[in-house]
């Protein structure tokens, strides 16, 4: 077992929040539509002991569950379903790249308190986490947690994970479409800054029919730059130069940009059944878990 370093855990989740976030559970509506947890069920057979309903036997079914005193009354072969839970699978995508390492407060602190809460709460409720950290592709990833006594693994991964690269999300989705057939909540936190677009990428995603949140982080400056005056600017992923002259005509077009940026990525995922939220790091942490993800129906 790994030995965590506690102040750095309590940074992402201290136990007064984890508290809070006990009586919470994660829902997917496109999944199990209709249903509340406890509900979340299918009727198959399996070895549960409780008992669902009957279907006709075909062949290729397996014998040991016949029910061979309905065989004895009608002579008619009867096969006995049960009630089995059906796992709810919480993937968390998690954007490494150099970007996210900046802001005040940081992108990628904030990222990975989101992606703590998340997993805390899947956890809780017995559902399979997983956390995946990308930024040129697939770095890291923790598959198949399960259950509130691993949550150190996963604070473990977060507390580790390095932020360094570009980010291509187009590369990190079509490898994660892969490795994780399985329908679930697919959680993506990254501020999206995305020279090959982020529009190939979530079409991987959306090719699973997954149940997709995106979660745009942007901190305070990128928001609002305090910037004027002769700067040279350069590029914290790829370390490109650019030589300016920042005047407040130039700040209120790149304010315009951001806008017209962050609009175009919301339409787009809003078109295709993909449930995007815009957060400035700024906003408290707990607003974004308690109210914004209650309001958008991932958290009840």
């Amino acid at each position: 077992m790994p030995v965590i370093d506690q102040e750095k855990a309590n940074e992402l989740l201290s136990p007064e929040f984890m508290h809070k976030l006990d009586q919470l559970e994660l829902v997917s509506r496109k999944i199990f539509a209709g249903r509340m947890r406890g509900e979340r069920r299918s009727k198959r057979r399996g070895e549960s002991a409780e008992f669902a309903d009957y279907r006709n036997y075909v062949v290729g079914d397996d014998l040991r569950f016949l029910d061979w005193n309905i065989y004895a009354r009608l002579d008619r072969l009867f096969l006995k379903l049960f009630l089995e839970e059906e796992d709810l699978h919480i993937s968390v995508l998690l954007d490494t790249s150099k970007s996210m390492d900046w802001g005040e407060p940081c992108k990628a602190l904030y990222a990975r308190r989101v992606a703590a809460a998340i997993a805390y709460i899947g956890l809780v409720n017995y559902d399979r986490v997983s956390l995946y950290a990308y930024s040129n592709g697939l770095q890291y990833e923790l598959t198949g947690v399960r259950g509130r006594r691993l949550m150190f693994k996963l604070m473990d991964f977060l507390i580790r994970v390095n932020y360094a690269g570009p980010s291509n999300l187009t590369a990190a989705a079509k490898q994660f479409a892969i490795r994780h057939p399985q329908q679930g909540i697919v959680i993506l936190l990254s501020d999206f800054i995305e020279k090959g677009g982020y529009e190939d990428g979530l079409r991987y995603l959306l090719g699973r029919k997954y149940d997709i949140y995106a979660i745009q982080l942007l901190s305070p400056e990128e928001i609002d730059p305090p910037l004027v005056g002769d700067l040279q600017l350069k590029d914290i992923e790829d370390e490109d130069l650019a030589d300016v002259t920042v005047t407040r005509a130039l700040i209120n077009r790149y304010k315009r940009n951001l806008e017209l940026y962050c609009t175009n990525l919301r339409d787009f995922c809003t078109a295709r059944g993909i449930n995007y939220m815009f957060t400035g790091t700024d906003v408290p942490f707990d607003k974004i878990i308690l109210s914004y993800f209650r309001g958008r129906g991932l958290i009840q």
